[in-house]
């Protein structure tokens, strides 16, 4: 039995290996199938023909193997892949047709064309500043971008802003075709929504709300971008520096130096004005109220003396010895408890004639205690 593995006497024939290799060397048979007649065997002569030969049939053979050859790249790319994270924009002829996602498709040769767009790459415009070296310690150059980072605030002061504004696209039909340069109207819209809100604010101002700020700009930002049909969501606006320019920072010094001492001497004196301020309005408001107090109790005592006199008037005409007596009595009653000494004045004697102390101190003992 013959060995399979025996190379013939002839030698082992060369096989392609690749794609490439096989595809040249199907045109290469397809040029000698139409290429002209073959070599004459030996010994034998070639009859002579006798018609004129066909100018037509190179041109022929040529057609064909173009033909051939758009064929096999038509068939080849009429399918396409879209990786994770992008998408395929499909035009039909000029016109958009669909959009395809990550995975195997198909597309009609020469009449389909492909555009691919990462919707998910997060794209970075850098204003004032560029970033030299990312990473963990970046290096910023800040030289020569001046003109992007100076603005003009409402109180006529110079600021330095330097800013970052991240965006991804969200719409790739829109990020295609319908802006010739996304990229530099993100950063000319950017650039004016910025200097029109810091030109709206005091300096003070920008410097204390600068997450204010921030959001203020993604959101006016973003409105200018949907107008234009830009086709991309900005993601974050985060203002990295906000100062003022280099050459006028130590009379900036000075003059936050000076405000803080401004605040806190206001502060010193609200605190002062804290404290005596309402202790004196209490104060005032208690001596009022006080003398409200009083009036009231006067009038009130005037109205009762006013109407206990009138109601003894009143039974005095009734009866004016009875009325009399009662009064009499009842006076007696109110100052003798207070009367120490008694004199009766007799008129027909020269001198008073003493009676019994009947006051507590010196009153006589009973009865039973002298017997003790």
């Amino acid at each position: 039995m013959p060995n399979q593995d025996q190379q013939p006497p002839w030698g082992q024939k060369k096989k392609p290996q690749t794609p490439e290799e096989m595809v040249a060397q199907l045109i290469k048979k397809i040029q000698d199938y139409f290429s002209s007649p073959s070599k004459q065997e030996p010994g034998r002569e070639t009859p002579k023909s006798s018609s004129p030969p066909n100018p037509f049939a190179s041109i022929g053979k040529i057609l064909a193997i173009v033909l051939f050859v758009l064929v096999l790249q038509g068939i080849y790319s009429s399918f396409y892949k879209i990786s994770p994270g992008e998408v395929g924009v499909v035009l039909r002829l000029g016109k958009y047709n669909r959009t395809s996602d990550p995975g195997l498709h198909f597309k009609f040769p020469y009449i389909d064309d492909l555009y691919m767009v990462d919707v998910e790459e997060i794209r970075k415009e850098e204003f004032g500043f560029r970033i030299r070296l990312p990473g963990q310690k970046s290096s910023f150059d800040r030289r020569g971008y001046d003109m992007e980072s100076l603005m003009l605030t409402a109180d006529k002061n110079v600021i330095n802003v330097a800013w970052i504004v991240q965006y991804r696209v969200n719409d790739p039909q829109a990020y295609l075709f319908k802006i010739k340069d996304v990229r530099q109207a993100v950063r000319d819209l950017s650039e004016s929504v910025t200097r029109r809100i810091v030109g709206n604010m005091d300096f003070d101002y920008v410097l204390s709300n600068r997450d204010l700020l921030a959001a203020t700009v993604k959101q006016e930002l973003q409105t200018e971008l949907r107008k234009l049909q830009a086709g991309v969501s900005i993601g974050t606006v985060q203002f990295q520096d906000i100062n003022p320019p280099d050459t006028v920072k130590p009379a900036f010094n000075e003059v936050n130096e000076a405000d803080q001492d401004m605040k806190r001497l206001v502060n010193e004196a609200e605190e002062i004005y804290n404290q005596k301020i309402p202790r004196a309005r209490g104060n005032a408001l208690q001596i009022v109220e006080e003398s409200h107090g009083y009036a009231v109790a006067r009038i009130n005592d005037a109205k009762g003396e006013s109407q206990r006199f009138l109601s003894v008037l009143t039974e005095y005409k009734n009866a004016p010895q009875v009325t009399k007596k009662r009064m009499y009595l009842e006076t007696m009653q109110k100052v003798l408890p207070d009367v120490e000494s008694v004199y009766v004045m007799d008129k027909d004697q020269q001198t008073p004639l003493p009676l019994l102390n009947i006051s507590r101190g010196n009153a006589l003992p009973t009865p039973a205690q002298s017997t003790k």
